[in-house]
């Protein structure tokens, strides 16, 4: 996802479908948890935008687990090259900083508040603060109780992206992989007290239309949809 012209939350293979105009103004990157669809193109961007004479270096956000995964297993100069030691170790394109829950950052008039959520591995949930409201980003999860006490919380809670993986019917399978389904997402919906847009990310390839349906039947009365690629969302 796309903010702005300067920041993506996650680095997957949606990067693909940005112009290389577009890479170029990115300088900042959230990334929900460490696993290959979040971080996918990551290598790339990097790749990209890599600039011996930059001003502005990459930087990337994330849990500490999530970094040591990418720096151990990413770029590790077997997979990819170390760019977080180049062009020199004292000055690199890429840097890592630590985001653990609970941390907000500003990037110019925005604030992105890093919020725990409940996955097979460390991961991250953001909301972010503009001077329009508040957009959210579950990240992939499952039941839990942490991502809707800090919703509630938001004054202006204008739109809401959350991960729905798997259909009803496999419902064991989400839970045991850190995932919601329609019944599990719809159950914690009632904990939220806003009314945002919410738009449905995540789901198991030709399942989407189960999957929106199901979510739709279960939540009658809100305002759901289905996120693709092209979408997009103004705050």
């Amino acid at each position: 996802m796309l903010i702005d012209d300067d920041v993506l939350i996650d680095a997957g293979t949606g990067i693909g479908d940005l112009a290389l105009r577009d890479l170029k103004t990115i300088r900042h990157v959230f990334l929900t948890h460490a696993h290959l669809d979040h971080i996918a193109g990551l290598p790339m961007l990097v790749d990209s935008v890599f600039d011996e004479n930059f001003e502005t270096p990459l930087t990337v956000y994330a849990r500490e687990e999530t970094l040591r995964a990418i720096q151990a297993h990413l770029f590790n100069d077997v997979i990819w090259p170390d760019f977080a030691q180049l062009p020199t170790s004292a000055n690199p394109m890429l840097r890592y900083k630590v985001c653990n829950p609970g941390d907000t950052v500003t990037i110019g008039h925005r604030d992105f508040y890093a919020v725990d959520v409940l996955h097979s591995v460390p991961s991250l949930g953001y909301t972010v603060q503009n001077s329009g409201g508040v957009f959210a980003v579950s990240g992939d999860t499952k039941a839990n109780q942490t991502l809707w006490p800090v919703l509630n919380s938001c004054e202006d809670l204008r739109v809401l992206v959350i991960e729905v993986s798997f259909p009803d019917e496999m419902e064991g399978l989400a839970t045991e992989s850190g995932h919601y389904c329609p019944k599990t997402m719809t159950e914690d919906l009632k904990l939220l007290k806003h009314e945002p847009e919410i738009w449905l990310t995540g789901m198991k390839p030709g399942q989407e239309e189960t999957i929106l349906e199901q979510v739709i039947q279960a939540a009658p009365g809100k305002n759901i949809r289905m996120l693709s690629r092209g979408t997009v969302l103004t705050v």
